[in-house]
């Protein structure tokens, strides 16, 4: 005891009276955020020595029965439904058949429990979903994505009252209401604290008679749902400038949930978001009374808004964004492997250059990567995490690799993909793209304050406790609680800067792997880099404190390697879960490959970078005697990954499963390139025959005997299917433009003129 009193007061107090100096106050927004959610895998990677185990040992994610029968069933039948071009170019919108579909099977109440008359469905089971519809039509995934993530069903479940969930439930499960969430606003957006959006307590009139309630001003863009809803929950200021309620005149962000047909709502018009038809738009309200049941969860739950919507999104942000990336990047790596197969320039299939095959790969890779991601991270949202820095990894790296699939997918497709018709089924996706990057966070900021910037604080073993105890008001206590946390702390940072030296020196020979693994060596360098990043977290806080928030470069690259510990985790846990399937092992390589120089190259720039040169070059000598070394994939291995996509076989299907290919479609784009894809590969033999005798022209082949009349016929109808596939769209001058009719002006009449010389070209 004497021991720890003379610590706590000459050694902790000088350190505490400079700690709480250096650290800055955490704000009320702040502390909401880190509150909302929990610290799952997040916390291990945090530690600098993750138990990989544990993450082995983690069910994956599966569908019950009745779930696997509904995407068997519904799921399908609804993709057949869907015509995406006549929805973006024609209708504007999903047509009336289709919502009264989503309404009859209950698609908007998939996330309702079933006692009030939802479908009780998993988060897999929710990202399956939303993954397969996406595949066929990006709106209507959205349509159905936004009724089951932020908004009225989730917070109602999580926040509401009972009266509340017993009235709103069964009608937003049966489709009878349909909800929008109203959050951004015109001055702001990721600032929510300076939204101006307000709630005034007051007396009102209320169905006849003079009640208690709020008096609401707002508007409100960017709603998805906003034009058809006839429920939104209202995040606002509440001001209670009479002291109605008690206690402050400022109350808070507040969530109040009121029919759009309430006196003084107006939807506005609708937005246009990148000619992606599905319904949004702003939502104003004018003096607009509401009664205080209205809040959601009644009047203990003012000024709690914003921890309602962090704990929202601690998990929605795992599931919708991801689950439609999901689908986008399966498909590009799908579409584009049959199309570079299919299609030919030079008289060879242009999957057979380099410079394509290095996309394939990638394509290859990032379909891999996001599903594994995806499974992982929905796995555990079913498990009863709710992992807000996780979330805010998936979000952003699945928006960013889908973002880089249909880049390449494009670039591949060349003029094949920017002709807008219904033989594009790339358009669509590629138009989609910003509004990925650009909702539920955007990007810029998910990764330059939110992934490394939260998770420094929610995630590491001893920082809140940390911030908590300079927080205290009661000094004392604050000291004796700093006390405790902080030599933890250097117990900790001593620990792991061992363990980082140890693992540094031997070229992660003495990391730790899991029992038993196919690919030992991949979780030995985890292990390596995820001693340095802790090391490196440490001593980043330590000498920039609360200056770390102005250099969202330095914690956008720390994030970086957060994200791809999580990420390379989870390629290395589906390799496992699947069976350690030979045929997998280089994919796997390769996106471990990649990734681990992604690793590599934030650690330069966050060392190059760090103010502390003393703590750049203790790292580089601990962490890095011998230099950070980057690697890329060698051609051949770029070639086997490539080669995995051009290829009919289990594995394509293992590595694209559940997208819709227009089966149910009479006809469609992606059911004619299936079918040109396996025609061309059955027709390859022929095509060996043939240029073994050194011909070219299948007529020429059938008359020399080279080829019988059946293998012409197959020859033949397999270049019909080519042409198909490879042909474009193209529109008579009138449904184009209705100016059409200027560049159809009649042609001058004929003047005598000197005859021209005829030019030697011709």
């Amino acid at each position: 005891m004497g021991i720890r009193e003379f610590r706590r007061d000459y050694l902790t107090r000088p350190i505490f009276r400079w700690a709480g100096g250096v650290l800055p106050p955490i704000s009320d927004t702040e502390r909401e955020a880190i509150d909302a959610g929990t610290v799952w895998w997040d916390g291990e990677l945090f530690t600098g020595n993750p138990d990989w185990q544990k993450l082995l040992d983690m069910p994956p994610a599966a569908l019950s029965a009745r779930e696997q029968a509904f995407m068997d069933g519904p799921v399908r039948e609804l993709c057949s439904m869907i015509d995406d071009w006549k929805i973006a170019w024609q209708d504007r919108d999903l047509p009336p058949e289709v919502w009264d579909f989503m309404r009859k099977n209950k698609f908007f109440g998939m996330i309702i429990p079933e006692k009030y008359g939802g479908l009780g469905f998993s988060n897999t089971m929710h990202s399956e979903v939303v993954r397969t519809i996406s595949s066929a039509s990006v709106v209507a995934g959205v349509t159905v994505m936004v009724p089951n993530s932020l908004g009225p069903g989730e917070l109602l479940m999580h926040f509401g009252t009972e009266a509340q969930k017993d009235h709103w439930l069964p009608r937003l499960a049966d489709g009878s209401e349909i909800p929008c969430f109203g959050l951004t606003s015109e001055d702001a957006g990721s600032d929510a604290a300076a939204m101006t959006d307000s709630g005034v307590v007051e007396y009102g009139k209320h169905e006849g008679r003079k009640v208690l309630g709020i008096r609401l001003n707002f508007h409100k863009r960017y709603i998805t749902l906003g034009p058809v809803a006839t429920v939104m929950g209202l995040a606002f200021k509440l001001f209670d400038p009479d002291g109605l309620l008690g206690g402050e005149k400022e109350r808070g962000i507040t969530v109040a949930l009121l029919p759009t047909a309430t006196p003084g709502v107006s939807h506005g018009e609708r937005h246009i978001p990148q000619f992606t038809h599905f319904q949004n738009g702003p939502l104003y309200g004018k003096d607009v009374f509401i009664p205080l049941d209205w809040i959601l969860g009644g009047q203990e739950q003012v000024g709690q808004g914003w921890k309602m919507l962090m704990t929202a999104l601690a998990a929605g942000r795992g599931i919708s964004l991801p689950s439609q990336s999901a689908a986008s990047a399966a498909m590009c790596a799908r579409a584009t492997g049959a199309y570079a197969r299919v299609r030919r320039q030079f008289n060879v299939p242009i999957g057979m250059f380099e410079g394509i095959r290095r996309h394939l790969a990638d394509l290859a890779a990032n379909a891999y990567l996001i599903d594994a991601a995806r499974r992982l991270t929905v796995a555990a949202l079913d498990r009863g995490e709710k992992p807000s820095v996780i979330s805010a990894i998936m979000k952003y790296h699945a928006t960013e690799r889908m973002r880089e699939s249909i880049g390449k997918a494009m670039d591949i497709h060349g003029g094949k993909a920017i002709i807008d018709g219904p033989r594009n089924y790339m358009g669509g996706q590629y138009r989609s793209v910003p509004i990925g990057i650009t909702v539920e966070g955007a990007n810029i900021l998910t990764r330059n304050l939110m992934i490394f910037g939260q998770g420094a604080i929610r995630s590491h073993p001893y920082m809140l406790k940390e911030l908590e105890a300079l927080s205290q008001a009661d000094k004392d206590k604050g000291l004796d609680a700093f006390d405790r946390s902080f030599w933890a702390h250097a117990g900790h940072s001593i620990a792991n800067a061992g363990r980082a030296f140890l693992r540094g020196w031997s070229g992660a020979l003495f990391a730790p792997s899991p029992k038993d693994v196919g690919m030992p060596h991949h979780w030995q360098r985890l292990s390596r880099y995820a001693s340095a990043f802790a090391l490196i977290s440490d001593l980043a806080l330590l000498t920039m404190g609360g200056a770390l928030k102005r250099k969202e470069l330095i914690s956008a690259r720390l994030g970086d390697i957060l994200s791809e510990l999580y990420l390379l985790g989870a390629v290395l846990k589906r390799y496992e879960d699947e069976g350690r399937q030979k045929i997998d092992r280089p994919i796997v390589d390769y996106i471990m490959v990649n990734g681990e120089e992604r690793i590599c190259a934030a650690f330069d720039g966050v060392l190059d970078n760090l103010p502390a040169r003393w703590a750049a070059w203790a790292t580089r000598i601990v962490a890095f005697p011998f230099g950070i070394s980057y690697r890329a994939p060698s051609d051949r291995l770029t070639d086997k990954v490539a080669e995995t996509l051009m290829t009919p076989s289990e594995q394509r299907d293992r590595l694209t499963p559940n997208l819709y290919l227009g089966e149910g479609h009479e006809t469609h784009a992606l059911k004619d390139l299936e079918r040109a894809f396996q025609a061309v590969m059955d027709v390859e033999p022929i095509e060996k025959k043939m240029r073994a005798a050194e011909i070219r022209d299948p007529e020429e082949a059938r008359e020399r005997g080279v080829i019988d009349a059946a293998e012409f016929g197959r020859l033949a109808a397999a270049a019909e299917l080519v042409q198909r596939v490879v042909a474009v769209d193209a529109w008579p001058m009138e449904e184009v433009s209705p100016l059409a009719d200027q560049h159809r002006k009649p042609a001058p009449k004929r003047t005598r003129a000197a005859k021209p010389r005829r030019l030697a070209a011709e």
